[in-house]
């Protein structure tokens, strides 16, 4: 619990905040199982902003889940972050109902679960670059000693500027023992780890498993084993072993192909065992297949 007490032991008190006078509400631009995403102005700054505002009979339902952890808020972890492809959060805090709330760089854009539907050009020509740059963001939460357990295209944008942006962090835990334990099965059901399924012991793999998903859809459109709708039935994948890629996507390149199936093995100890060898590998077949890729571009990217 070292690391959560240097983290969080000063944070300030934070004062409950009128939103409604404090932000001019322009829109929703969205609502996730846990909260509603508006494109607001920031009276206070001048800047347009998403706000976020998390329900709180939910939050207080998954805060159940750790009683005597002491879970960082969403907030708390989100204002960390600065990375180039996760979304930047400005402030947090309370509303006079006491409801959590983000304030956070709006996101021109469309969704990656928009791209892996319609597989138009932009996608065909970006999947490897976009890939690296989620893997990109995934390894630094986990040097951050975060995981965060919700990798799917519905928790990635695409910026204006065709670049990624992870957004969503309200299943983030800390890669402490206490949060590693067996129990906590929080996820979206086809992307979870068998491991975390199964309720067994978890660590920074699941990221990795969840990204190889999303990777596989990325290239196919499709899952790596038949989609279901209802929790009971996507669980069923732990016992299933996923479609080849290429029986999906036939023209897809033999060791792309050999990456994102080692991502998807049942076993954690058969997986990359980090994010930073799996988009190292990534990017070593993307200067092969795209040899006026400049690397450095990437590796700013890591900064």
């Amino acid at each position: 619990m070292k690391f959560l007490k240097g983290l969080f032991k000063h944070q300030p008190r934070l004062p409950r905040i009128d939103i409604t006078k404090r932000f001019d509400l322009i829109g929703r631009v969205g609502q996730g199982s846990m909260s509603k995403v508006w494109r607001a102005r920031d009276t206070k700054t001048g800047r347009t902003v998403a706000l976020k505002v998390l329900d709180k009979e939910k939050t207080r339902r998954l805060e159940q889940r750790f009683v005597g952890l002491h879970k960082p808020t969403e907030g708390e972890i989100a204002i960390q972050l600065q990375h180039p492809h996760i979304v930047r959060t400005f402030e947090h805090g309370l509303t006079r109902d006491r409801e959590q709330f983000l304030v956070m760089e709006f996101v021109e854009g469309v969704g990656l679960s928009y791209l892996v539907d319609v597989q138009n050009e932009l996608m065909r020509t970006s999947r490897l670059r976009f890939l690296i740059e989620l893997g990109e963001a995934i390894h630094y939460f986990h040097q951050k000693n975060f995981i965060h357990r919700d990798i799917c295209p519905r928790n990635v944008l695409i910026d204006g500027e065709h670049h990624v942006k992870l957004i969503d962090f309200g299943l983030v835990v800390p890669n402490t023992p206490e949060f590693r334990k067996p129990g906590n099965r929080t996820g979206t059901a086809n992307y979870m780890a068998p491991e975390l399924i199964k309720r067994l012991p978890t660590d920074q793999r699941i990221d990795i498993f969840s990204f190889s998903v999303t990777a596989y859809e990325m290239f196919t459109r499709k899952l790596p084993w038949d989609a279901s709708e209802t929790f009971d039935a996507a669980v069923q994948h732990i016992n299933t072993p996923p479609d080849d890629i290429r029986e999906h996507a036939p023209d897809i390149d033999r060791e792309v192909a050999e990456i994102l199936m080692r991502g998807l093995q049942r076993q954690p100890a058969d997986r990359w065992q980090t994010m930073r060898e799996l988009v190292e590998a990534l990017r070593e077949v993307r200067l092969r297949l795209e040899p006026k890729s400049r690397p450095q571009e990437d590796e700013a990217d890591s900064e």
